[in-house]
């Protein structure tokens, strides 16, 4: 098999050549022509929910916050996936949505049931939309650290 296009590239030169410069020519052309970008953007368009539920235990703020804003998200058009995180007063709901959802349609969305939600959560809690970002923002995260020891850990997380 080899030895018959090694016989076949060797009595038809012109051809090889020609095809070589085309396939060079495409290849300039597809170089020249791709968009680049520095950061690609990735990720799966996605949406915040924070909600703020000040002094509860974490599985308070599963319980009444979390949940409820999960299972309503579960419902909302194009969402992927839904993903909840409760912390010490702190209530994070993901919503991820299918490839090519526009950014602004799935944040509308995401109100619309959050509007729909929000009576039934406690009266202190507070949702609101997290930044209006993609999944590569995530880039930069920092610990707060006390060297001299004139802090105690709850200071430190109201700093």
């Amino acid at each position: 098999m080899i030895k018959s296009v090694i016989r076949w590239s060797v009595n038809n030169r012109f051809f090889v050549l020609l095809a070589t410069l085309i396939l060079v020519g495409v290849g300039a052309f597809a170089v020249k022509n791709t968009p680049v970008d520095a950061l690609p953007d990735l990720s799966d368009v996605q949406v915040i929910i924070k909600t703020s539920y000040p002094g509860q235990a974490p599985q308070v703020v599963e319980d009444q916050v979390t949940y409820p804003l999960t299972t309503a998200m579960l419902s909302v058009p194009g969402a992927k996936t839904v993903r909840g995180y409760s912390f010490f007063g702190d209530s994070y709901v993901y919503v991820i949505f299918d490839e090519d959802t526009d950014a602004y349609w799935a944040r509308s969305r995401v109100l619309e049931y959050l509007s729909q939600v929000a009576p039934t959560l406690p009266s202190n809690a507070r949702p609101q939309l997290g930044p209006d970002a993609t999944g590569v923002g995530w880039v930069y995260l920092y610990a707060l650290v006390d060297r001299t020891g004139n802090h105690n850990l709850s200071e430190l997380r109201s700093m």
